[in-house]
Order: structure tokens, then sequence, then C-alpha cells
């Protein structure tokens, strides 16, 4: 492996570790705010379920995001910087999001970093946009990242509500001692939502090793090594070590007062969405499909107490991470390109 592909390798980290930041906040906002776990148990359930998840589950996540560029009509330094002008962007939106305690989507962030600095450098011809495929019926390329991206929040807002109203009606006439038995329920439903977070969100950092050992030669496939599937495992622990309070604070006390059968029901609907999306090898944002869930059930009970205006601002941020993100990494890599680091 040569330095410059061990120093994207380390920068793909960074990145993870920044989302993790994120995902941590998101994973535990319900748990904390209906009080059924305490920061410290909920940071423990994330750090070993998000660890556990990718050593368990394969790499499809991991195939779809090291192959929806192709970078390689490129000489390895050009393709290697231009990953790390993509993950570069990725990152600073990571941290502009979570200082602003806004659950934005490290995945959009990505996408739209390494598309923007792959349009810059090799043209737009070296995006595998996908959009052939689709009229052949198959899904691929940035298309199937796309469809998981918009398509798992929807579903997580609708599921969200039918679950709380399921729950709530089964519930009609059950006891107080109900709420205990929610507060207890929420322990395996974060470590399932854990497991299935980590599974998703580790192969996306292990995709862009596998792009970056390939674009620098350091291998003839785009494939998984153990030693990438390890690596990536552990920055969902660092990252909720590092812990997203901020995010905490906006989803679990911003869009809707959480009690355990909205926090139980949100958290349930999350884990089923991510892990399905998961299994189809879709790479999906759970910050997204966390935050939706939990308007969906706050929506299906009383939409009126929904604090629409903070779910406004997380729906901009959605909307505006691609763009954003795409524009610049594609500054970052023309400057590079202008100043002759990429040859």
């Amino acid at each position: 492996m040569s330095a410059e592909t061990a120093v994207v390798v380390a920068i793909t980290l960074v990145w993870a570790v920044s989302g993790g930041i994120h995902d941590a906040g998101t994973l535990t906002a319900s748990g904390i705010a209906s009080r059924a776990l305490s920061p410290r148990a909920a940071i423990l359930l994330v750090g070993v379920f998000g660890f556990a998840g990718p050593l368990v589950v394969g790499t499809a996540v991991a195939t779809t995001i090291g192959s929806f560029v192709d970078l390689g009509d490129l000489p390895p330094e050009a393709a290697l910087r231009t990953i790390a002008a993509g993950l570069a962007a990725a990152i600073t939106w990571n941290v502009v999001t979570w200082r602003l305690g806004i659950p934005a989507s490290s995945t959009h962030g990505l996408v739209g970093g390494l598309v923007g600095a792959t349009v810059v450098v090799a043209g737009p011809d070296d995006v595998v946009w996908g959009l052939a495929a689709l009229a052949e019926g198959r899904v691929e390329g940035v298309t199937k990242v796309l469809a998981a991206l918009v398509l798992s929040p929807l579903v997580g807002l609708a599921l969200g509500a039918v679950v709380l109203r399921t729950t709530a009606w089964a519930l009609s006439s059950g006891s107080v001692a109900w709420n205990r038995r929610l507060r207890r329920a929420q322990v395996p439903a974060v470590a399932a939502l854990s497991f299935a977070h980590g599974a998703n969100e580790a192969q996306k950092g292990m995709g862009i090793i596998a792009l970056a050992l390939l674009a620098g030669g350091a291998a003839d496939e785009l494939a998984v090594p153990a030693w990438a599937v390890v690596l990536s495992a552990s920055t969902i622990p660092l990252g909720a070590v590092v812990g997203g309070w901020r995010i905490v604070r906006t989803l679990g006390f911003g869009i809707y007062r959480l009690r355990p059968m909205h926090a139980a029901g949100a958290q349930a609907t999350a884990a089923l969405v991510v892990a399905a999306t998961s299994a189809w090898g879709g790479p999906v944002s759970t910050s997204q499909v966390a935050s939706s869930a939990i308007i969906g059930v706050g929506a299906a009970e009383r939409p009126r107490s929904v604090r629409w205006e903070t779910g406004k601002s997380i729906l901009a941020a959605w909307v505006l991470t691609i763009p954003a993100t795409a524009a610049l990494a594609a500054l970052l890599a023309g400057l590079l390109r202008t100043s002759g680091a990429m040859g």
C-alpha cells in the first residue's frame, strides 16, 4: 500500500468517526428522552452492538458505495486525491451540521462529495448514474444510492405512524405497568437498531477503503479486506464515545415529547427499515430514518404537538447536503488540479 493510499484510508476513518458522532446521538436520543436509558448505558449499547453489526453482516452495501464512481481511467495519484477531496467535503459538512445540532445524513454528504470531485476531475461519464440500468429494470450506481436514501425515511415516517397507532390501540386498556415494560423493551430495541445501523453504516467506510485500494493499485478488484472490516467497525463505538449530545437534544426533545411508547415505536421502526435496506444492499441514513420515525409517531398521536419547525430545518439540511458537499468537493478538487497536485 502506498503512502497516499494509506492517507486516504485514514481520511476515510475520520469521515466514519464524524458520521458516528452524528449517529450516536440519533441512536440514543429517543431512549434518553423517554428516560428508559441513561446516557452511559445508551452509549454502551451503541458501542457494543454497533461494532458487532458489520462483523456479522456481509458487504453488499460496501459494494454499492464503492462502485458508484469509476476512477479507473485516472492515474493513481489523481484518483486518490479525488476520493480525498470528496471525503474532505463530507467531513466538513458533518462537522458543520453537528455544531448546529442538525441530524444531517453523512451518507448524503459522502455521495455528494464523491460525485462532485469525480465530475470535476474525471468528468460526468465516470459517475455511474444508473439511468441506463434503470431503463432495463435494474437499480445500481447513484440511482440505487438515492433510491435507498429517499425512500427509507418515507417508509420510516409511514411505518412509525402505523406502529404508534397499533401500539396505542393494543394498550388502550393497559395499566401503567406497561410504561415500565416499554422502558425495559428499549434495551433490546436500541441494541437492534445499533446492530442494524452498524451493519449498514460501517460498510460505507469499507466501500471507500476498497475503492481507494483499487484506485491506488493496492488491489486488483473491488473487495473489502478483513482489516478494513475491523477498522470500519471500530469507528462506531469511537463515534459513540465522542458523543452527539447536540443531536440528542434535537431529536429527543426538539421534535415531540417522547414517552416510552413513542420511543419504543420509533426505535423498532428505524431498526426494521435500516435492516431491510441493508439486506437489499442500499446505503441508508440512520439519522434520516430515526428522525422520520419520531415525526411519524408524533404526527400519528397529536400532529399539533409536533415541532414542525424543527422538522423543516432537518428537511432543509437533507435537501442541501448533496448539492452543498458536491459543490465543496468540486471546489477542493479544482484547487488541487489547478495547483498541479493531481498531475
